[in-house]
């Protein structure tokens, strides 16, 4: 039932001009930012001590944050609309050279970014421009809601990968393949994180981007979707990067996690409104570190089965 009532709302959000829905994205981001107390709170206690600003200054830009998040969910449902003829009027792209040229190494490419825009529509700007994208997806806790993402998300032909279902493997064969795998780094990784700083406070850190250009030796792209004043996005592609392996495994994928985090925060910092505030990315705390060695054995473990 819920699929089927989510599919209808898709069919007729898609109906709308695109300014009347980024009209309803403003509206129901107020609406949001008004009943979700906890999140609210939330978003706004991780972002006056990250930012370094006022409770009323981060409210402003938390207030603001939902309104992109509404927008965001509604550009999800109408991710049908979009092909290869109409994306440029919702997409633009910064250095699309740049992923063509990482392609062009024949090694795949780990794509780094986040929970930054409409995430789902950076796929979107790849794979309508003909490139292969595939990434790896957390089930949703219901089912239902889970097969709406992933039927919306065939409609720009993003090959998914959901968690535990041997999904290591597969995204180890998308690269092999010359694949484009995007990761979303930015989420709290368990014990088995890395942890470093994450816009001044230690975060558990997800090290699958940097295992991966590890293990199939594929370049890493920075890639972030940016909602723009008019409504519409700008996907800004940055500097190819390589893993550069010392001898050191564990100091090596340290670093790269390191460095990469660093853009991660660079960008959120250039656009706070972007990012989703309310996540529970420090949920973690130091001390349930697991040692690094453990950590990258068993990381190194798992990419050998899933390139298998």
């Amino acid at each position: 039932m819920l699929y089927k009532t989510l599919m209808l709302m898709s069919r007729l959000i898609r109906l709308l001009p695109y300014d009347v829905l980024l009209f309803f994205g403003k509206v129901f981001g107020h609406l949001y930012y008004l009943l979700v107390k906890k999140q609210r709170e939330r978003a706004v206690a991780q972002m006056m001590p990250a930012l370094n600003i006022s409770e009323a200054e981060a409210r402003r830009l938390v207030r603001a944050s939902f309104i992109n998040l509404a927008r965001n969910m509604l550009d999800i449902m109408y991710m049908p609309n979009l092909n290869e003829k109409n994306l440029s009027q919702y997409i633009e792209i910064d250095h699309l050279e740049r992923m063509k040229a990482a392609l062009a190494e024949g090694h795949g490419v780990v794509v780094l970014t986040g929970h930054i825009g409409t995430w789902e529509w950076l796929s979107a700007a790849f794979t309508l421009n003909g490139l292969p994208v595939t990434a790896i997806a957390k089930l949703q806790p219901n089912a239902e809601y889970s097969r709406v993402l992933d039927d919306l998300r065939a409609t720009i032909h993003v090959e998914i990968f959901n968690r535990g279902t041997n999904e290591l493997r597969a995204a180890g064969r998308a690269l092999k393949e010359g694949k484009i795998l995007g990761f979303l780094a930015d989420q709290d990784a368990g014990p088995g994180g890395a942890f470093i700083s994450f816009l001044g406070k230690t975060a558990s850190t997800p090290m699958g981007p940097a295992v991966f250009a590890r293990r199939f030796n594929a370049p890493v792209l920075p890639a972030f979707i940016i909602r723009k004043d008019n409504g519409r996005h700008l996907v800004k592609i940055g500097e190819v990067m390589h893993f550069e392996d010392t001898g050191d495994t564990d100091a090596d994928l340290l670093r790269f996690t390191e460095q990469m985090t660093k853009i991660l925060e660079q960008v959120i910092r250039e656009h706070p409104t972007q990012w989703l505030w309310f996540q529970k990315r420090w949920n973690t705390p130091p001390e349930m570190q697991k040692t690094n060695k453990h950590h990258t054995v068993k990381v190194r473990k798992k990419s050998s089965e899933g390139s298998q």
